[in-house]
């Protein structure tokens, strides 16, 4: 049995026409899974969930007045940003560390995992998309919100931000035109990650359906405190404003992906 809630729905104005997402939000594994066999400074680091995201998507969402979803359980446990069909929606091994709870694990706990926690997940992100686009009368425009480490393999990465993408641009270079334009920060452009990832969240909900939208990564040591979610926030919230209030990034257009072609139908979760 479940024993913590899947997902959390920040409620906003669904008129608004803006929804984020935090996929990696928090570190929480349930109790019968005795911390997947880690030790307890595992759930403080990258591998466990996304530094900083869940307090940049709190702001955000408020001084913005508009929803959000959540995921309220680790990825460890399981990756909602991964197709259901990805051997990497659930690790065995990440960034070194070796998760016993993951390995080896049965069909049917891997099936249990994906029925108990990824699917209702993506079902609460399909729902909002649903009521913003009833209320507002128009595509939603879906904005992802991500973290990552200021290092990889002892190699540091220069980048403050970075917008992640497939093929549809119409949220992405006003995005990294408006951050660049402060003149202080440096944006990878799918840099130090490839937004081309077939089955992910923004593909599925997104990519499938027409809908606009943009993944943004920010550097974890940078709103690794209030003090820098704040600042974040406040760098980002008149931001994430113009480009909710440009008509055409509320319309339907579907792009070819990166990744191959489409299932015959839109992915459900």
């Amino acid at each position: 049995m479940n024993d913590l809630p899947v997902f959390e729905i920040i409620d906003g104005r669904h008129d608004s026409g803006l929804v984020l997402l935090a996929d990696h939000a928090t570190n929480i594994v349930p109790e019968t899974y005795e911390r997947l066999g880690l030790p307890d400074s595992a759930f403080g680091r990258h591998i466990a969930f996304d530094i900083g995201i869940e307090a940049l998507t709190r702001s955000l969402a408020r001084r913005l007045g508009v929803p959000a979803v959540m995921s309220r359980f680790s990825r460890l446990l399981i990756d909602p940003n991964r197709g259901e069909d990805d051997p990497t929606i659930i690790m065995r091994i990440s960034d070194g560390a070796i998760i016993p709870g993951n390995h080896p694990i049965t069909q049917t706990e891997w099936q249990h995992r994906i029925d108990t926690y990824h699917r209702p997940y993506h079902r609460a992100v399909s729902e909002v998309i649903a009521k913003v686009a009833s209320a507002s009368g128009k595509a939603p425009l879906v904005l992802s919100l991500h973290s990552y480490t200021p290092a990889w393999k002892g190699v540091p990465r220069p980048w403050h931000a970075a917008v992640l993408w497939d093929t549809d641009s119409r949220a992405v270079r006003p995005l990294i035109e408006q951050l660049e334009a402060a003149g202080d920060i440096l944006v990878g452009d799918n840099e130090p990650y490839d937004g081309a990832l077939k089955g992910d969240t923004l593909y599925r909900h997104c990519m499938v359906t027409g809908i606009p939208h943009a993944l943004l990564e920010v550097r974890q040591d940078l709103i690794g405190d209030d003090e820098g979610v704040e600042a974040w926030a406040e760098r980002l919230t008149p931001i994430f404003a113009r480009l909710n209030a440009d008509p055409m990034l509320h319309e339907y257009r579907i792009h070819p992906s990166r990744t191959g072609s489409y299932p015959p139908a839109p992915l459900t979760p």
